[in-house]
């Protein structure tokens, strides 16, 4: 790996993939007399090198900023009157890192970026590269505006030559947000330097749009719209004005020999702050494969986040300012605290969300999910009721709305806790079938086939869980699940691994430390047995089998002998 500080001019073809598609042979013609006969000419000239060339365009190393400024604009210049080809120019002076056969680093991020903001026939340059130009030179560029650019994460002074042109075109009007969370998937970007991958970047930001647009409390701008912006440097900011959303999802994709790197970032639209970013390598073997895998990925990520991001809004707001919206969103809130005083609150103000929008499927959704835990958490005095009442519930959110994914989970587990298999399972293959990347989708129906006896079927649906939302809320109950499981099919050390993970969580809850306590116990581990139940003890000083019971009666009789067996053996009272 070697890096240095250069100076990097970027330069690309303006509308190269429709002039390809207009006279492919003209284009490509016109584009080699281009680089043999004038551009390279003029870049050796200036002392220039070459260090990545694309099929539409040219990443070029200089050794100093004077050489290659002056290179943009006699290549600029000397293409005014050309009848085919148009560039945009890019300039930077910052680190570059050279490794693996590829360059990258900070000259080469900004460099490009500069570029994509550029219009046809201009040249852009950063404030620092404008520093370090002397007074003549420095005098044919004019602005100096702050832009944000893609993926860069300071704000960066613009100059652009010629001075009197502008630097992008005026916004378009604003449209006003619609009346639930909005987003724009944008065009990933295709940074591999390869025009052929451009149908891997395409097609998986098609497949994000369409995996969101199957979330029922989602608006998705379509696809036609997002791709406006392809090739296009934007501030997210303007993108949000311009498309009237909340969100903006962008991300980048690099291919380097066998394996390949994506990125995705979520941001807030009006202040530009990054809700979630995250960062996939991957082999490349199966290419629809991997577009699926990522696909599931990124969705399930946004789903999970996005839904976050609402709660904290809706909680930040006044208690006199709150629609059924943000009714919801707060009782979620408090929901996913999953404490005792929590969940009380949590039904209150969905119980108020529903009175003043009984129209608002998901507010009898989040009911149902609250007698679920309810009644699994011990904080029912009537098991009974409360689940009649969550399938109320649930049926009610079915009622009014039977394609979201989301109102046939609280069915499946609202059926699940009453025993009822076939119900159970069918719902929630169905929200898998409304919504592949629902992470709840796959820990209910983990869930439901441990509880009715399948538990080595429910293990991979609770690992595709995590993986598709690895920051969940609930992610301390999908590993809980999952030690449940394990300790059924005698993989004492996976469910110790998965107990102590959900304790790690949430260490105030008695049911991690019984889930340790079954698979110590199970194990013959004596001593680790014990000191588990002492914590779940000192959590809920009540606790006896009686109890543990009156909670899972209705689990798979073997695997319930299992649970009283192991917890028997630690002394567990019987009533």
């Amino acid at each position: 790996m070697e890096r240095r500080l250069a100076a990097i001019l970027a330069a690309d073809v303006v509308n190269y993939s429709r002039l390809m598609g207009e006279d492919e042979a003209r284009t490509l013609a016109a584009l080699a007399e281009l680089r043999q006969k004038f551009f390279e000419p003029v870049v050796a000239a200036r002392g220039g090198s070459i260090i990545k060339r694309m099929g539409d365009g040219w990443i070029v190393e200089y050794p100093n900023i004077s050489d290659a400024t002056a290179s943009a604009i006699e290549v600029q210049e000397g293409l005014s009157n050309h009848d085919v080809i148009r560039l945009r120019i890019g300039v930077h002076i910052g680190d570059v890192t050279f490794q693996d056969d590829d360059v990258y680093g900070d000259g080469i991020n900004v460099a490009a970026r500069l570029e994509a903001l550029a219009e046809p026939a201009q040249v852009l340059i950063s404030d620092t590269a404008h520093q370090s130009l002397d007074g003549k030179a420095a005098g044919k560029f004019g602005g100096g505006e702050t832009h944000e650019l893609k993926n860069i994460a300071r704000p960066v002074a613009v100059w652009r030559w010629p001075a009197g042109s502008d630097v992008m075109a005026p916004a378009q009007p604003a449209f006003s947000l619609p009346d639930k969370p909005s987003i724009a998937v944008l065009p990933f970007d295709n940074m591999s330097g390869d025009p052929k991958q451009e149908y891997f970047s395409d097609g998986m930001t098609e497949d994000i749009i369409t995996a969101l647009s199957r979330l029922r409390w989602l608006f998705v701008t379509a696809r036609n719209s997002s791709f406006t912006y392809k090739g296009q440097a934007v501030d997210v900011k303007q993108v949000g004005r311009e498309m009237g959303v909340r969100y903006v999802l962008e991300g980048s994709i690099r291919k380097a020999g066998n394996r390949i790197r994506v990125t995705a970032q979520l941001i807030e639209a009006k202040s530009g702050n990054h809700i979630w970013a995250e960062r996939y390598d991957r082999e490349l073997a199966d290419i629809f494969e991997l577009q699926d895998e990522l696909t599931e990925a990124i969705s399930g990520n946004v789903d999970a986040e996005l839904a976050g991001s609402e709660r904290q809004q809706a909680y930040k707001k006044s208690t006199t300012d709150l629609d059924a919206w943000d009714l919801y969103q707060r009782g979620m809130w408090h929901y996913y605290k999953t404490d005792k005083g929590n969940m009380a609150e949590a039904r209150r103000l969905l119980q108020r969300a529903s009175d003043r929008a009984p129209e608002f499927s998901n507010a009898y959704t989040g009911l149902a999910n609250i007698a679920f835990n309810e009644t699994i958490l011990g904080y029912t005095p009537d098991r009974t009721a409360t689940l009649e009442q969550g399938l109320r519930d649930a049926e009610r959110a079915l009622m009014l709305d039977d394609r979201d994914g989301y109102n046939h989970i609280a069915l499946g587990r609202i059926c699940t806790m009453l025993g009822e298999r076939d119900r159970a399972i069918l719902a929630l293959e169905t929200s898998i079938d409304l919504n592949p990347s629902s992470a709840m989708s796959y820990y209910g129906l983990g869930f439901a086939l441990y509880w009715f006896g399948r538990a080595e079927e429910a293990i991979p649906l609770f690992g595709r869980a995590m993986r598709l939302s690895p920051h969940d809320p609930q992610l301390w109950a999908f590993h809980l699940a999952r030690s449940f499981a394990y300790s059924m099919l005698g993989e004492f050390d996976l469910a110790t691994v998965d107990s102590k993970a959900a304790i790690q969580v949430r260490s105030d809850e008695f049911w991690p430390h019984l889930g340790l306590v079954v698979a110590c116990s199970l194990q013959g581990n004596s001593e680790g047995a014990r000191n588990a139940y002492d914590r779940a003890r000192k959590i809920y000083p009540a606790i006896s089998a009686a109890y543990v019971e009156s909670l899972i009666g209705t689990l798979h009789p073997p695997y319930l002998k299992h649970w009283l067996d192991a917890l028997h053996q630690v002394g567990l009272p019987g009533d």
